[in-house]
C-alpha cells in the first residue's frame, strides 16, 4: 500500500474515526484503524470500530499502490496531527505491517497490524432507506441529548427513543428526573430504496427505536461539520441502525432493546400556573446564583403573581447565599418551588428563543418548559422537596 494525501484530509478524517476506537479494546486489533487504499477512483477509507460503534469515513488521495492494514489509532492520531501541513505519504513496502510516514519534515514508521483480524463493520443490505433533514436531526438531538440517562443498569434510559413517521421526527429522553421531547417536521422527510438515489418513492410509514447517546452525540459532531449537505441516510435492521452522512461518512451502532416508557403520560393535561419571561435574563441570574448552590444543587424559585415577579436563591451553610430577582408574565396564585439548578439550567440552554414558557401546578408536581416560536420542544422536570 502506498498513497499520497493532505496532512488536513488525513488529520480530520483520523479524529472522526477515532471517537468509535475502544479505550480498553477487548482485542488487540480494535485499539487500530483499518486503512483501506483503492483506485478508480483513488480513495482513502478510514475505519474505527468498537464492536458497538463504527465510524467509516472516506477521501480522496493519490494512490500509487492499492493495500489494506490497521494502524495504532492514538500513536497515529499524534503522529499526524503534528505534522506539517503539506502532503504526506504513507507507505508499507518495508514489509510486515511496518508503515512509513514521510513529510516535508521528517520520517516516521508505525507498527501495525494485518486488517485480516479487523471485524467488519456491520451493513444492511436489504431494506430501505430514510432520507432525513440533517438540520432537522440536530434539532432533535439537541433538545433531547441532554435528558439522557447516565445509568447504565436502566440502559434503555441511556438512549434517545426516536419516532419516524412520512412527515414528523420526534425525540424524546429521560433519565427519571427530567425529560426533553422534540418534535421536527422537515421539508425533506421522504423514504427511499437502498439501490435508487431519487428520494420520490412512497413512504414506508413509521418505525421507532432507541439509539445509544454515546453513537448519537458522535453523529451530532459529523453533522455539525456541515460538510454532507443536508440529507441524511438512516437504514435500520433488528439490533443496528446505519446513518449516511453524505457519500463520504457512514456510523454504524447497535440499538438498545427493551420498551421505552410511555413518557407522555408524564406531562400533566393542564396547568394551575404560567411564567413567561426572557429566557437570557433567567439563565444569566442562575449562572450567577449557581457558585453558591451547595451539594443539593438546590435553586428556590418564589413565584409572585402580585409584584409580576420571581426571586430566585439559594443558601449554603457553609458558602452564605444568593438572590436574584426578575420580571415575568405571572398568571396563577403565587408559589414556592425548587429545583436542582443543573437540570434547570441545561433545558434552558437548550430552548433556543428569546422568551419562555414555564407551566406549573403545585410544589412538587412536573414542570414544563417550553420555547415561544420556533422547534416545538418540551422539557420536563421534576421539582425538589423544599427543606424547612
Amino acid at each position: 500500500m502506498k498513497f499520497v494525501c493532505t496532512q488536513h484530509d488525513l488529520n480530520v478524517n483520523l479524529a472522526l474515526v477515532s471517537r468509535a476506537v475502544s479505550t480498553r479494546p477487548t482485542h488487540p486489533v480494535l485499539a487500530n484503524i483499518k486503512i483501506d487504499a483503492t483506485t478508480n477512483p483513488d480513495c482513502i477509507q478510514l475505519t474505527g470500530f468498537d464492536l458497538s460503534l463504527g465510524i467509516q469515513t472516506n477521501f480522496l488521495a493519490r494512490v500509487e499502490e492499492e493495500g489494506t492494514l490497521t494502524l495504532p489509532a492514538k500513536l497515529l492520531n499524534d503522529i499526524v496531527a503534528k505534522l506539517p501541513s503539506g502532503e504526506i505519504t504513507l507507505d508499507d513496502e518495508a514489509g510486515e505491517n511496518l508503515v512509513t510516514i514521510t513529510s516535508a519534515s521528517g520520517r516516521y514508521q508505525v507498527r501495525g497490524m494485518s486488517a485480516e483480524e479487523f471485524p467488519e463493520l456491520p451493513s444492511i443490505e436489504q431494506g430501505e432507506t430514510n432520507q432525513l433533514s440533517a438540520t432537522a436531526f440536530i434539532d432533535g438531538l439537541k433538545g433531547s441529548l441532554i435528558a439522557c440517562s447516565q445509568d447504565e443498569s436502566k440502559q434503555v434510559l441511556t438512549g434517545v427513543y426516536l419516532k419516524v413517521e412520512p412527515e414528523r421526527l420526534e425525540f424524546a429522553a429521560t433519565d427519571g428526573h427530567r425529560l426533553g421531547i422534540v418534535e421536527v417536521y422537515p421539508n425533506e422527510s421522504d423514504t427511499v430504496p437502498s439501490d435508487q438515489e431519487a428520494p420520490d418513492a412512497a413512504s414506508t410509514g413509521s418505525f421507532e427505536v432507541t439509539v445509544p447517546a454515546k453513537a448519537l452525540r458522535e453523529l451530532e459532531k459529523m453533522l455539525a461539520t456541515g460538510q454532507d449537505g443536508d440529507r441524511l441516510g438512516l437504514q435500520l435492521e433488528q439490533g443496528q441502525v446505519v446513518f449516511g452522512c453524505g457519500k463520504h461518512r457512514k456510523l454504524t451502532t447497535r440499538t438498545l432493546e427493551g420498551k421505552y416508557p410511555d413518557y407522555r403520560l408524564l406531562i400533566p393535561k393542564q396547568f394551575q400556573r404560567q411564567v413567561t419571561l426572557d429566557r437570557k435574563q433567567i439563565l444569566s441570574a442562575l449562572e450567577r446564583i449557581a457558585v453558591l448552590a451547595d451539594q443539593s444543587n438546590l435553586v428556590k424559585f418564589s413565584i409572585d403573581n402580585t409584584s409580576q415577579s420571581i426571586d430566585l436563591s439559594v443558601e449554603s451553610q457553609d458558602r452564605g447565599s444568593g438572590r436574584e430577582s426578575l420580571t415575568a408574565q405571572v398568571s396563577g396564585e403565587n408559589l414556592d418551588i425548587a429545583f436542582n439548578i443543573k437540570y434547570l439550567m441545561d433545558g434552558l440552554k437548550t430552548l433556543i428563543t428569546q422568551e419562555i414558557t414555564i407551566s406549573l401546578n403545585g410544589p412538587l408536581e412536573p414542570v414544563i418548559l417550553t420555547p415561544l416560536g420556533g422547534v416545538k420542544m418540551t422539557y420536563l422536570v421534576m421539582p425538589v422537596q423544599l427543606r424547612s
